[in-house]
């Protein structure tokens, strides 16, 4: 039996919405980065992008357990030096919430040109709206 790899032509990609209502951040970012790579599908190969678009909508809704919100800390770099910042989760929240959530997904994704290509697949809003209605998007459980 030969292994078949997935070309661009045999990829469907579909357009699901995922509601961050009360959802725990991992677990949601799980949920997600499963159906970005597309390892929910048979078809799967791991040097192809087989995924799903996502939307996230209510990314202002998100839970963190635990006492995560006030110690969970999230730094970048400015590339100068002594430019390293951090923000706390309860900050991110606040300013951007849709921030947490890809970083979340992005943490589960390779790290090569193939995660960069499945991360833009990934869109996030703050509220219960969102601008891709004309893909007819599926409601993903």
């Amino acid at each position: 039996m030969k292994t078949r790899f997935t070309k661009k032509s045999d990829i469907d990609r579909k357009w699901y919405v995922v509601d961050a209502r009360d959802a725990v951040l991992g677990k949601l970012a799980v949920k997600v980065a499963v159906h970005l790579r597309g390892k929910n599908k048979p078809v799967f190969t791991p040097n192809a992008d087989t995924g799903d678009f996502i939307i996230v909508i209510n990314a202002d809704k998100i839970k963190l357990t635990g006492n995560k919100v006030n110690d969970k800390v999230y730094y970048h770099h400015s590339g100068y030096i002594g430019g390293i910042k951090a923000q706390t989760a309860k900050e991110l929240l606040e300013k951007k919430p849709e921030k947490i959530i890809e970083k979340a997904v992005w943490g589960m994704l390779p790290k090569n040109r193939l995660g960069r290509m499945m991360i833009k697949k990934l869109k996030v809003y703050r509220g219960a709206e969102h601008p891709h209605q004309a893909q007819t998007p599926e409601i993903l459980q």
